[in-house]
């Protein structure tokens, strides 16, 4: 069993402001977890967000169905791995920082066995300027889906999710699924070109904080990809975000999938960081 080496505790709801401050260091990177801790105000005992302090060096780690470390060096991550590692009938993927979760990975991996894929190259893309100011087609029906379109929404999401990850997000009942999507729904977050009663694209704001929205979910109708739509809806969307939500737009991408790198390029996205996903 992997041992402790520095000070690692559950953090709680008195521990919200000096989380975001790690988090802070570096809001892009950082964004999906300094979402869940504004979302769920670390209510509860028993995490799931686990901190690290020792002589002045902070970090945290993330821990439910997904395990992010934030801000960890080699030290710290050996010290937050014995308690993660005690997590694994939650976890369904580690992702973030690229060297911060290949290092946690390498001292999970003895103890929780091969992973389905090992992601170790994804692009951290990121703009804070509007896709106008470039010359950039914006489509102009790309817009927040109404709660009345949960029911159009909803399989769209599924399809996106079983194609990125390689299975369905549920099997059995998809109410917590539906719940999920109706969440991003009734915050304006869920957007969406909808042709004909059906979403020919959409793209979540999956994560929102510190001035940073994340773009998540990014998915075109398969018959209509081939036409010109990518890239003038992902600017709608960057165009919107930039408008209501957030100064600044970021996302990830697989390295090895060339269009999405190409049309979030053409967008005005630049490449700001690495991240790697590890799949359970």
């Amino acid at each position: 069993m992997l041992r402790s080496i520095g000070a690692v505790r559950a953090l709680g709801l008195q521990d919200v402001d000096d989380a975001l401050e790690v988090c802070a260091q570096d809001p892009v990177a950082n964004v999906f977890v300094a979402a869940r801790i504004l979302e769920s105000g670390l209510a509860g005992t028993r995490g799931p967000l686990f901190g690290y302090d020792v002589a002045g060096e902070r970090a945290l780690c993330w821990c439910s169905a997904n395990v992010v470390p934030v801000e960890a060096s080699p030290r710290a991550i050996g010290a937050l791995a014995a308690k993660v590692v005690r997590r694994r009938t939650w976890a369904s993927s580690i992702f973030g920082p690229a060297e911060q979760v290949l290092d946690l990975w390498g001292r999970l991996s003895r103890h929780w066995g091969d992973p389905r894929e090992v992601r170790a190259d994804q692009f951290v893309m990121t703009m804070s300027h509007s896709p106008l100011a470039l010359g950039v087609e914006v489509d102009p029906h790309v817009r927040p889906a109404r709660p009345d379109e949960l029911d159009l929404v909803v399989p769209a999401a599924a399809a996106m999710f079983t194609e990125e990850i390689g299975y369905p997000p549920y099997r059995g009942s998809g109410t917590a699924y539906r719940q999920g999507v109706a969440g991003l729904i009734e915050r304006g977050h869920a957007l969406v070109r909808v042709e004909e009663g059906e979403v020919v694209f959409k793209a979540d704001l999956g994560s929102v904080a510190l001035g940073v929205a994340q773009v998540q979910g990014v998915w075109v109708h398969p018959r209509w990809r081939g036409r010109g739509l990518a890239a003038p809806a992902m600017a709608a969307v960057v165009e919107h975000t930039l408008r209501h939500v957030a100064p600044t737009v970021t996302l990830y991408v697989n390295d090895f999938n060339e269009p999405a790198v190409r049309t979030y390029r053409r967008v005005g996205f630049v490449q700001t960081g690495t991240f790697a996903t590890v799949l359970l």
